[in-house]
């Protein structure tokens, strides 16, 4: 009989969800005092390069590092895939949610994102208002790279 080294199952979804990102890159922009941290990873589980799809699910945390309350009321995402086509996606709040942010905390979401090619990069924006005086305006999301192994990484 063989000695199996069996590794612990994560107890949650979000320690299973810390896991899957821990090991991954942190793309980071700051606007008036609020902080967008983006983590993406490539899903080969649900990808189907022989039918062009390709998936990815990437994590947004923003930090509220102001001394105002905040809502974040729309989102607009710029897709580009490897064949230079951009996809133009503009919406109330972000997965069903308008969240309110208050001064020293973090709201986090994850949600998903499928092209035709095997990669590309996602950038956009959010635009938040302030729960105090009712001020709007629009917090930066950095731009990150939708990498799979399935891209050509060759220089011409």
């Amino acid at each position: 009989m063989a000695d199996w080294a069996v590794a612990p199952l994560p107890q949650s979804p979000e320690e299973a969800l810390n896991e899957l990102f821990s090991p991954l890159p942190v793309y980071e922009a700051v606007t008036d005092g609020i902080r967008v941290l983006v983590q993406v990873f490539w899903l080969s589980d649900q990808s189907e390069p022989d039918e062009h799809s390709y998936c990815w699910v990437y994590r947004i945390r923003i930090g509220n590092d102001s001394s105002r309350p905040v809502q974040l009321l729309e989102r607009t995402w710029h897709i580009t895939d490897t064949s230079g086509r951009t996809e133009h996606v503009h919406g109330q709040g972000v997965v069903g949610e308008q969240p309110i942010i208050q001064p020293g905390t973090l709201y986090e979401y994850t949600s998903g994102a499928s092209l035709a090619t095997p990669g590309g990069f996602m950038r956009g924006s959010f635009l938040l208002q302030a729960t105090t005086d009712r001020a709007r305006f629009d917090v930066t999301i950095p731009a990150f790279s939708l990498d799979s192994p399935f891209q050509n990484h060759q220089l011409q």
